[in-house]
């Protein structure tokens, strides 16, 4: 595995196994006190989500749309995360703060051994609404980055409960494997729990593809999915550890 994430944890002795369901992650991390909070606490993975500012100064900020400003800014946030054994992952909804972002992280993961995913849906997925991020213009953004910076693409998705939903389609995954396959840097592919019973013979070809891949299993609020129900399907993946995140709707 490509993926440098769990071996840091481990060198750390942060996490006692390689077995990604060790790892804490803390999501939408998008305030000062927010990132107080979370630095001191037991969180390994920091996620977060960055938007331009919708007044002057124009600036990448830590928010989530439809949010269009913050109290933090992201190179104030990254130098708040600098002295701290966290990684992080930062959630791009739209290009326009990617350029920026991107000089921004050049500059502060110089020195930087800890992990770092970088993250938007590229691809319309199972019941997906939003529009995705243009893969072509985020990847040629993203591939002036260090290799071992993990790309994290989706698919856009919606689910309701009693909907009938059929998951991750063919059509989909081997879209995904077209635009990634060439690709310098780790990838992993969040994928909704919700969809994992139907989509699992396409997720399975999907991973087998490249060494450079993994999955990142996550719940939304209203997802009726524990961790052990995912247990099944990570024993039937042979060596690929599955990193698990409850977060909010997607």
């Amino acid at each position: 595995m490509s993926d440098q994430t769990l071996e840091y944890f481990l060198s750390q002795s942060l996490i006692k196994t390689r077995d990604a369901a060790e790892v804490k992650w803390s999501h939408a991390v998008n305030s000062r006190s927010r990132l107080t909070e979370v630095l001191t606490g037991p969180t390994h993975m920091i996620e977060a989500d960055i938007v331009m500012r919708g007044r002057d100064p124009k600036e990448p900020v830590m928010a989530h749309p439809p949010e269009t400003d913050s109290d933090i800014t992201l190179k104030e946030w990254l130098e708040g995360v600098k002295g701290y054994n966290k990684g992080i992952k930062l959630d791009f909804k739209s290009l326009e703060a990617l350029s920026p972002s991107v000089l921004l992280l050049e500059e502060v993961l110089a020195d930087w051994n800890r992990p770092v995913w970088v993250n938007a849906d590229i691809l319309s997925g199972p019941g997906g609404q939003a529009r995705p991020v243009e893969p072509q213009a985020f990847l040629s953004t993203v591939r002036t980055l260090p290799t071992h910076i993990v790309l994290s693409l989706g698919w856009t998705t919606g689910w309701t409960a009693g909907t009938d939903i059929l998951g991750y389609s063919w059509d989909m995954v081997c879209a995904m494997e077209e635009i990634c396959r060439t690709l310098q840097h780790p990838v992993t592919f969040p994928v909704r729990a919700a969809f994992m019973a139907q989509s699992f013979p396409q997720l399975t070809w999907l991973l087998q593809q490249s060494d450079r891949y993994t999955l990142t299993v996550w719940t939304g609020q209203n997802d009726r999915l524990t961790l052990q129900d995912l247990l099944p399907y990570k024993k039937q993946i042979d060596n690929t550890p599955l990193h698990h995140q409850s977060k909010g709707t997607n």
